[in-house]
């Protein structure tokens, strides 16, 4: 068996990428629910993130495009997914590193702000400003943050599915 995973059929790429996106939701829902780690409106959105990666990359190994235009599309979509979420996790990661007296002042949670907000999009611009509870950092794992270790995990996804989905074959 080749263990170079540059080298692996797209199919069994794209399933590595759903199974690794899986493994962290799980995670996610762990620390939610048996660590009682309560999440914040960007950890939220990041998850939306990692479950859409997540979708495109089973559906993309489901699928299994024979040609380069199916796998490229396929990797785009991920590309994008993965870099959604890439850009609000290093948007917490910012919020993180900010000065304490810097940092924004607590606001409402999400499902306070989707029942009283106008639209969604007004709640996605007030969750992506950020707030105190974005800013605190209640786990870390070798000293960094689980946001920190979110966007290695988005940035590594979007990668590879560019690879998968651009690479010769």
């Amino acid at each position: 068996m080749n263990l170079n995973p540059f080298s692996w059929p797209f199919r069994s790429q794209f399933l590595f990428g759903f199974v690794a996106c899986a493994s962290l939701l799980a995670y996610a829902g762990f620390a939610q629910y048996g660590q009682l780690f309560e999440p914040c409106p960007l950890c939220i959105f990041q998850r939306v993130a990692m479950a859409a990666t997540a979708v495109v990359a089973l559906i993309g190994a489901l699928h299994s495009p024979r040609s380069a235009g199916g796998r490229r599309t396929y990797g785009l979509l991920a590309f994008l997914a993965a870099g959604t979420g890439a850009a609000i996790a290093g948007r917490h990661v910012w919020l993180q590193h900010l000065p304490p007296d810097q940092v924004p002042a607590c606001g409402p949670g999400l499902s306070y702000m989707v029942e009283s907000m106008p639209s969604y999009l007004d709640v996605v611009k007030k969750v992506l400003q950020g707030s105190g509870e974005c800013a605190k950092v209640d786990w870390t794992f070798v000293g960094f943050s689980m946001p920190e270790w979110t966007l290695l995990c988005f940035v590594l996804l979007a990668v590879g599915a560019l690879v998968a989905g651009f690479r010769k074959r």
